[in-house]
């Protein structure tokens, strides 16, 4: 992979994994236009997702630095008050129980979400358009009243089980899960927000369980490109939480589903027309 390459992977990487248009669609694609997908093994090719992802969890690790600090303060009770105690344990367990359900599925079905299966474009464009019209859906029936100081277990047992979903590639991990805070009830920035933090356990995980089992797999790609993409991932990964995060404030993601909609429709067009084939090559 060259230096060019890895700058462009870490763009995409960073611009698509917060907002709700499936990074993991974004980045195959990419792979396929700049002919990774020929030179790398469908397992190098998960290698290199996972451990580019471990940038944009550090854009998160760093834009809610001080509210992880607070509640790592309230779990712990260190100088906090009982305010922040009570805030601080009941978020913390709200992100293990969400975090369970795409931990056991991951887990169990780790050999085909390495394979070539989930690489597969007309798979990705399915599910661009299942989603988006599923967060239409949400956005004409959700209440968006609740705030964060509403949120149950229940929800994040629900929310919890909707990143699960983000397991198949083009549904997009914020996708799924805002597309569930919706069904809920919840704000839009809240259940983003709340999105975000629950991405924290999965992400760190599949990243470093990655990083650890497929060093030599990293290795023939190239550590000093892939160090490059993680960094331009995190920088980039950071701005886009920003941006996401001041657009639902005043936005519905009407865009986003469009966005999603039709890319959908050109990737199976390009697909049936025979102009790729379902592995992204000619």
């Amino acid at each position: 992979m060259t230096w060019l390459q890895a700058l462009l992977l870490g763009i995409v990487q960073g611009a698509t994994e917060f907002i709700p248009v499936s990074s993991t669609a974004h980045m195959v694609i990419a792979l396929n236009l700049l002919d990774l997908d020929k030179k790398l093994t469908p397992q190098q090719i998960t290698a290199v997702m996972a451990v580019v992802q471990l940038g944009t969890l550090a854009a998160v690790l760093a834009y809610f630095a001080r509210e992880l600090f607070s509640m790592a303060r309230g779990v712990l009770g260190i100088g906090a008050t009982s305010e922040e105690k009570h805030r601080g344990r009941r978020l913390f367990v709200y992100m293990i129980v969400g975090t369970i359900p795409v931990g056991v599925v991951g887990i169990a079905f780790k050999d085909l979400i390495e394979g070539a299966f989930t690489k597969n474009l007309y798979l990705i464009a399915w599910s661009m358009i299942g989603v988006a019209l599923l967060l239409l859906l949400a956005e004409a029936v959700g209440t968006r009243r609740r705030g964060e100081g509403s949120l149950r277990w229940s929800d994040a047992l629900v929310i919890g089980f909707a990143q699960v979903l983000s397991l198949v590639p083009g549904s997009s991990r914020s996708g799924t899960t805002l597309t569930a805070a919706l069904f809920l009830g919840l704000k839009r920035e809240t259940g983003a927000r709340f999105s975000f933090l629950l991405s924290i356990p999965a992400v760190a995980a599949s990243g470093l369980l990655e990083l650890v089992s497929v060093r030599e797999g990293i290795a023939g790609v190239g550590w000093p490109a892939v160090i490059v993409a993680t960094f331009v991932a995190g920088v980039v990964g950071f701005l886009s939480i920003e941006f996401l995060l001041r657009f639902l404030r005043r936005r519905s993601t009407a865009v986003f589903v469009l966005y999603r909609v039709l890319l959908g429709a050109a990737l199976l067009a390009l697909l049936m027309s025979g102009v790729v084939g379902p592995g992204g090559t000619p």
